[in-house]
């Protein structure tokens, strides 16, 4: 085990590596200039954008800025902002702890539902509200988590309806609708994903063969059939995690929540570089870690893995 986990921490660097190169060059080769998308409008000269690009070394060969920046992240330094000359590493650790709180709360909200109702749809699947629930899955997964967060804000943070909430911010319990909104879609999903795994499971020998020992049903449903059932749900829950923190641009502009992906989203429009590549790392390090726990997850919940890992 410990073999297999120095091995994935290895493969680590390399895909870091490629992730972090992948985006510097498509940053890069994007059109427009950090000084000089509004040339036209506000008029600096040619020299003036020049000047400032040898001051932040966009002067030099793409491949030497990409080892320049990657030396100055091994050792934490981001650089700093092209729009405010902040240091990149405050700006990231002010938004990253706002995004961390609603995707977190976000993922405990959408799994805790989709773990009890999943099971629930697998055991009672040929009783009518059953259907009628699996139906209503697929609806709500076509409702747009925009309009959703539309919806929300008028009956819950408009004076015309029922003002609980504050219409922008994460102030005075701000934060719920936007956990909602993120919770949506997950729970939709995974609510899904559980069913199906708890129903193959169920169709197993093992559950017969627990049943026939005259072990309780509860016992058998949430202990033996959900544990071999939850390999997806750990890989959904390692996906989801990463796609929270780094993709949740839309409800973070419409809630008005300073976090990561409206940092990034407005780092890109205004091709600030050094934020753009510092939002990148932190999302890609956040992807890399929830593999890893999920591929330390499976060890836990499967031995057949621990011995196929110990064999090699």
């Amino acid at each position: 085990m410990r073999r297999a986990l120095l091995r994935r921490l290895l493969l680590m660097v390399p895909t870091f590596v490629g992730i972090t190169l992948l985006t510097f060059m498509v940053a890069r080769w994007a059109p427009g200039d950090p000084f000089s998308l509004d040339l036209e409008t506000v008029g600096p000269s040619q020299a003036a954008v020049a000047q400032q690009r040898a001051a932040h070394g966009l002067d030099a060969p793409l491949p030497l800025q990409f080892v320049r920046w990657f030396s100055r992240v091994v050792r934490l330094d981001f650089g700093r902002s092209l729009v405010d000359q902040r240091p990149v590493s405050e700006r990231l650790a002010e938004a990253l702890p706002r995004t961390a709180l609603v995707a977190g709360l976000a993922l405990v909200l959408g799994f805790g539902v989709a773990v009890p109702l999943g099971v629930s749809l697998a055991v009672h699947r040929r009783r009518r509200w059953a259907r009628v629930a699996e139906a209503a899955l697929v609806a709500a997964w076509s409702l747009p988590g925009f309009w959703l967060a539309v919806l929300l804000l008028l009956f819950f943070a408009s004076p015309h309806f029922l003002q609980l909430f504050p219409v922008q911010g994460l102030a005075d319990g701000g934060f719920v609708l936007p956990v909602i909104c993120l919770a949506w879609p997950t729970a939709v999903v995974a609510t899904r994903q559980v069913r199906a795994a708890m129903s193959e499971a169920l169709a197993q020998d093992f559950v017969r063969a627990a049943r026939a020992r005259g072990i309780p049903e509860r016992r058998v449903v949430w202990v033996h059939a959900l544990r071999n059932s939850l390999l997806p749900v750990v890989t959904m829950l390692g996906l989801y995690l990463p796609h929270l923190v780094g993709g949740s641009v839309v409800i973070e502009r419409i809630f008005g929540i300073p976090g990561m992906g409206l940092l990034a989203f407005e780092a890109i429009g205004a091709r600030d570089y050094p934020t753009v590549m510092g939002a990148t790392t932190v999302v890609a390090v956040v992807t890399m870690l929830s593999m890893l726990a999920v591929d330390l997850a499976y060890a836990f919940i499967d031995p057949r893995i621990r011995v196929g890992e110990a064999g090699r």
